[in-house]
């Protein structure tokens, strides 16, 4: 899979522009509550390192509970209506919390509540979403597309991060809660205003017509399929590792460095700035050395300065947290971008959604795993020990990569062909692979 550089697609392309407005609001929010979240629990209920390591689990767990069913359901009906449906969700959810603080009856046990549903609406979303994407831009456009909102959603997470430190410190954490549902109410504008309608989902005389069978279907083709399942376990490797640190870094850095909630929004929106980069360089970068080189780059190159980042200390030691995080953050973007195209090329359209949320159980299921090993090692090693543990496992994952038919490739392929087609557009390491 060679990326040809275009262009213009905001311009050109009405109905993706909405989509990508809509999307740029939602992370938005989310990134203000990412902060804000985690700093009502310190700040204002008092919560334990553990409390807030399952706080951040509680929004992943979905995807390891009802991850594998969203993907048949996905396959069955159509995308944009779920999405609707999971933005109204998530706008009441978020707004619910400042208001049951106004009441005197907000509690940990409520922001796990909201954490877990919202979770849930995201499982929905973001499977509906991947799929969507598929059918609403032409191929060709996939890589500008993906590149477009992974960008736009660092470049958001940016400024939320840093808005959501900065508005806790002057109007408090839990105000900060009510610019996430301002921005699910503009992502629920956005989508109700596409054109775009997707054709009836017809089932086909070979699906099988039972839940289970078509999950079996879903895992199955990530099993028997080398690439999709390098990447699949990757994945779960992966967001153990980064998980692990992220959902202790504001305590960390409140804790254990000493910063104010304002600075530590404003450190962890710095870091996120290499999302921008990345996103930026993925296209250009996989265009001029080949997608499977440039993610081995971006995977294992760039993260393995995400080292630096447990030996922060205060003043200038804080910019080897920046330092760290910014390669962390360029090379999971422009590696997520990079794989976002290769999947939804190579799949088979019918089975994009069932891929999305089998890989999803497997590698975002690993994410609560990774925010409670990341509360367990805070409190019985310290911070800055689980850090080092947590930081050293990003590398590590990427091994995976290493020791697998990307290694020997280009480029990814582009199209899933067999053994005894040699015409295919895919090198020959990488039909070895297959």
């Amino acid at each position: 899979m060679s990326y040809g550089i275009r262009g213009g697609l905001l311009r050109r392309h009405r109905d993706f522009r909405l989509l990508w407005c809509g999307e740029t609001a939602g992370k938005f929010g989310s990134s203000v509550t990412g902060v804000a979240m985690p700093l009502v629990a310190v700040s204002t209920l008092d919560a334990s390192t553990f409390e807030v390591g399952l706080l951040s689990a509680a929004a992943w767990a979905p995807w390891l509970i009802i991850g594998l069913p969203v993907g048949v359901w996905v396959d069955r009906l159509r995308r944009r209506p779920i999405m609707l449906a999971a933005a109204a969700v998530s706008l009441v959810l978020f707004a619910a919390v400042p208001v049951a603080a106004w009441s005197g009856r907000l509690s940990i046990g409520l922001l796990l509540a909201v954490a877990l549903l919202a979770g849930t609406a995201t499982v929905f979303f973001q499977t509906a979403y991947t799929a969507y994407l598929a059918t609403l831009l032409d191929p060709d456009d996939q890589p500008e597309g993906n590149a477009k909102l992974h960008g736009s959603a660092s470049a958001a997470q940016i400024a939320g991060l840093g808005s959501g430190g900065l508005s806790a410190q002057l109007a408090g954490a839990v105000n900060g809660m009510f610019a996430n549902a301002a921005t699910f109410l503009v992502s629920l504008l956005c989508l109700a205003g596409i054109r775009h309608r997707e054709p009836r989902v017809t089932r086909t005389g070979n699906r099988p017509a039972s839940l289970a069978g078509e999950v079996h279907e879903g895992l199955r083709l990530i099993a028997h399929d080398p690439w999709f399942r390098t990447f699949t376990l990757f994945g779960a490797a992966s967001n153990l590792a980064l998980m692990g640190y992220q959902s202790i870094q504001v305590v960390f850095l409140v804790r254990s460095v000493g910063l104010a909630p304002g600075a530590v929004g404003a450190l962890i929106a710095a870091t996120s700035a290499g999302g921008v980069a990345g996103a930026f360089a993925a296209r250009r970068v996989a265009h001029r050395i080949g997608t499977a080189r440039a993610t081995l780059l971006f995977e294992l190159g760039l993260p393995s300065l995400g080292l630096l980042i447990p030996l922060t200390t205060g003043g200038a030691g804080i910019l080897l947290f920046v330092t760290g995080g910014f390669s962390v953050s360029a090379g999971v973007v422009a590696g997520n971008i990079i794989k976002a195209s290769f999947q939804q090329r190579y799949c088979p359209p019918d089975l994009l959604g069932r891929l999305t949320a089998s890989s999803a159980f497997l590698s975002y299921g690993a994410i609560p795993v990774g925010a409670l090993l990341g509360g367990l090692l805070g409190t019985a090693l310290g911070l800055r020990t689980a850090m080092a543990l947590t930081t050293a496992g990003i590398p590590l994952a990427a091994l995976i990569l290493l020791f697998s038919p990307v290694r020997h490739a280009r480029d990814l392929p582009t199209s899933r062909r067999t053994r005894s087609s040699p015409s295919t557009a895919e090198s020959p390491a990488a039909l070895r692979g297959e």
